[in-house]
């Protein structure tokens, strides 16, 4: 142990869902995308992964009756369900609003209109992989939970 078993579980299981999501992608669509080492969204969830490892970590150091637990696991339910409600909807708008903005620039019947979209700022593309799909998130979790297991077996 470096510096704090449960701090370095919940930082481990993020870096290693973050790598993992590149190859999962790759078998998926056939195509590379190294971007989303750095992106939200995406299989496992990262923030699943993040907070579960770091609550699954708690429990195992203070007991799931700890208050420590009850603190941990808390977070990972708000952050989970934020992570597959409210961010998954918000890419959901995300992808609504470019396709309206797509479908507004073939606008070709009035000038004024087309005048308009030549702004920048309608050029403007929205993030739209925020969230997760419950599968993501559960997969996350899971991951998670994996990692901080498997890291206090090798650390003790």
């Amino acid at each position: 142990m470096l510096f704090n078993i449960m701090i370095e579980s919940a930082i481990l299981a993020n870096l290693l869902a973050q790598l993992v999501k590149i190859p999962i992608y790759y078998v998926k669509h056939k195509t590379w995308r190294v971007g989303l080492m750095l992106s939200t969204g995406g299989m496992p969830s990262s923030h699943g992964a993040f907070v579960s490892a770091l609550a699954t970590s708690v429990a195992l150091e203070t007991g799931v009756s700890s208050v420590h637990f009850a603190i941990a696991f808390v977070l990972a339910a708000v952050v989970i369900y934020d992570a597959t409600g409210i961010r998954r909807h918000a890419g959901k708008h995300a992808a609504m609003l470019n396709k309206l903005i797509a479908d507004l620039k073939e606008l070709k019947e009035s000038p004024n209109l087309m005048k308009r979209f030549s702004d920048p700022q309608y050029h403007k593309q929205f993030k739209e992989l925020l969230g997760h799909e419950p599968a993501e998130t559960f997969w996350g979790v899971v991951f998670g939970i994996t990692v901080a297991i498997s890291y206090r077996l090798l650390v003790i």
